[in-house]
Parts: structure tokens; sequence; C-alpha cells
């Protein structure tokens, strides 16, 4: 029995199912590791002591690179004085101050722990400010793993989610008519729009924001005065240090921020408009571990050290290089493949594999050829992807399309 095997046996014994949520590797395809032991820039080393190239950067985030010095040095110094106290350290502030000269949307920060306490704090805040009830949301967009936005009703209430109206991404006039059904006689009963910066639905074809519809929902947010949301949880410190619209020149009320804020350290923040300063003084959320001083030392090296390496065009040209590489492997085995999403957020399917099998084979093949992606998830590409280690993906990706070419021949 493997290592990764027999740790699954014991884990099967003492915690439900053995793995729960997205980090069950059973859900991923035939050979996907359950078990890592080591991180080391971009490449990852399970249990058993295999090597992969990691484009999953655990899923979002590692944006550095695994165990990056300037980030680890700030949280040991941190950890030698104290991390859990009575208060946090002075870091909270200098962190604060740092998101708000970074991020021009932002006149003020609050801090949690994770991608699901940023977005519900944030309509935490939007109802707060309007006195009112209904969101609107994507149909299928994830926004985390509270009640109130789950993927699964397991465990759950319908009335959790009856505040919630949907309408289709990127469709301006449908988010106008789910806006509609929340008309009643004293006007409108909607606190919040939510929306992510870019289309990212597992098991789909990613979708980039168009344009007008950033603008559009902007706008209507200020009509029905209501708090424009954006959940840049998975799009944060990829697209742009300053949120990920700012390259669509819209900017939300709030901003929700988690994943790779912090370099793989534990750390979510929602970021504000001076107008919602108030009402976000009145909600109460909080959290036992959320003040601790040492994820904010990591957050703070962790931006720190985007700005000075420019870590964001780092990436573009990593997530270029791995989709142009990709595109002429598929073409030369003869298969039709579309890679959507930003390139440093990017993902791969094939056309006409509604199933996945294809997806799923070709996955697990380059799994076995020493590159981690995945065949039904975004992937994510961090700053220490350099251009021998794309070329070393690439390598296994093609090895990979060789072997899926012989298994169901080409399209």
């Amino acid at each position: 029995m493997s290592i990764d095997a027999n740790l699954r046996d014991r884990a099967a014994k003492v915690v439900p199912g053995g793995m729960y949520g997205h980090l069950n590797a059973a859900l991923h395809g035939p050979g996907y590791p359950q078990f890592f032991v080591r991180g080391e820039g971009c490449r990852q080393f399970d249990a058993d002591g295999r090597e992969y190239v990691d484009l999953m950067c655990s899923w979002g985030p590692i944006v550095l690179g695994h165990r990056h010095p300037a980030v680890e040095s700030a949280v040991a110094a941190r950890l030698a004085e104290g991390d859990c106290l009575n208060g946090p350290g002075p870091v909270y502030v200098e962190l604060a101050e740092l998101m708000v000269e970074t991020i021009p949307q932002a006149d003020w920060v609050m801090f949690s722990k994770n991608g699901t306490d940023a977005t519900t704090q944030a309509l935490m805040v939007a109802r707060a400010a309007t006195g009112r009830t209904k969101v609107l949301m994507a149909h299928g967009s994830y926004h985390g793993a509270d009640p109130w936005c789950t993927p699964s009703p397991s465990g759950t209430t319908p009335n959790e989610r009856a505040d919630l109206i949907e309408f289709t991404y990127n469709d301006l006039a449908g988010a106008e008519a789910a806006a509609a059904q929340a008309e009643g006689p004293g006007g409108s009963d909607v606190a919040a729009i939510i929306v992510t910066p870019f289309k990212h639905d597992s098991f789909e074809d990613q979708e980039l924001a168009t344009p007008e519809f950033a603008r559009g929902l902007r706008a209507l947010a200020d009509r029905l005065g209501a708090a424009l949301v954006i959940d840049d949880v998975r799009g944060g410190w990829r697209l742009d240090l300053g949120g990920s619209w700012e390259t669509l020149g819209v900017r939300p009320d709030l901003y929700a921020f988690s994943k790779a804020m912090a370099n793989g350290h534990p750390i979510a923040a929602v970021t504000g408009v001076d107008a919602l300063r108030g009402p976000a003084q009145t909600i109460y959320s909080t959290g036992s571990f959320w003040f601790n001083a040492a994820p904010m030392a990591a957050a703070k090296a962790t931006i720190e050290t985007l700005h000075a390496i420019g870590g964001v065009a780092l990436m573009e040209r990593a997530g270029t290089r791995l989709r142009e590489g990709l595109a002429a492997q598929a073409a030369a085995h003869g298969f039709v493949v579309d890679q959507t999403g930003p390139v440093q957020i990017p993902w791969l399917s094939f056309e006409g594999d509604a199933t996945l099998e294809k997806g799923m084979f070709w996955s697990s093949a380059c799994l076995e050829e020493g590159v981690y992606l995945h065949p039904w998830h975004n992937w994510f590409i961090s700053a220490a992807h350099t251009d021998a280690d794309i070329d070393r993906a690439l390598q296994g990706t093609d090895a990979a399309f060789a072997r899926l070419r012989a298994r169901f021949g080409a399209d």
C-alpha cells in the first residue's frame, strides 16, 4: 500500500468520508494524490515523494511560489514574538494602510480568514447600509460555503437562500429583470449585487466580463441604491493589484479578497468605500483567529513583493506561454480545445467533451507526467513559474496529448 493509500484508509476511520469539500481527490480523477508533504517554488511533492509542476497553486493561494523567503521570513519574525494575542499587532494597521494605498476603490479594510467570511461580511455591510434583504447574483457562481451560498443544499434550508435572485452572467438584461423581481410597494428591496470579476464556474468554460456588463451592473446598483460587491477571492492579486475590475474601469462599493492575499497563509479582507464606513461599524463579525498577526505579516510581505517584482506581469507572461504552448500541442495532436479565462487563471476543455471523459483522461495523464492541473476547476499561475518551468509543464502536457490520441483518436 502506498503512503497516500494508507493515509486515506486511516482518515476514513476518523473523518466522515475520509476527506470532504473541494480538496477531496477522489472527485478529481484517476491517480490524483490526496496527501502532500512539501512545496518549493512552483513544485509540489506528494506523500509518496512524487514531484509535480504545480498549475493549481494550492487552488489559488500560492501567488509568489511555495515558501517564498520574504513571506516566510516575515511570518517567522512575527511568530517569534507572538501570533494570537489579546489584540492585533501593529501590522494590522500597516496592512490596512498598504491595502488602502494599493486598491484605488478602498477607503477602509476589514479582515477575516476565508473567502466565505469576506463575501458574507460584504453582504452584511450592504444590508446594514440599505436596510434591505435581497441580493442579486449570477446563476452558478461560487461565493463560498456558508448556507446562503454553498453549491450543495445538504444540511441547509430553503429559507437560507430565499433572498437570492439569480441572473445569467454577462446578461445585463437578465440582471435588470432580476432586480425587477425585488420591486415592491415600498420600492426596491435589493441590498446588493454580488458578482465575480469573470465567470469561473466549475465544469464550464470560463467567461470574461464584458465592459458593457460591468458598467451596466455599476449603473444598476447606483439606480437601485444598492451596493455593488465584487467577489475577487479567486481573481485578486493575479489580474490587477488594485482589484480585478480596474482593468475595465469599474469600481465596486465592496471588494472581497482572500486566496492569494498572503501566499498561502490564512487571511481574507473586505475593502469598502467611505459611504459604507458607518454601516460597516454596526455589524458584528469576528473570529477567534481573525486578528492573528502572522498571516497579516504574510499578507503585507506578499503585497509588497508583488509590487516590487511586477508579479502580475510575470504571471501574465507565464500564462501566455502556457496557453500558446497548449494551443500548438492540441493542434499538432489533432484536438480542438477551448482555453478560457485570464491567462493567469487558465482552463482547458475539449470540444464536445460534455462528460469530461477526455478532460479527465488527459489531466490524469498530465499527472503521471509530473504536471498537476485539474479537469473541471480552473488552474492558477504564480510569479514563481519561470519560462523553464512552463516548458517543463508543456513537456508533460505534450506527452499527455499523445496518450489521449492513442486512446481516443484525433478529433
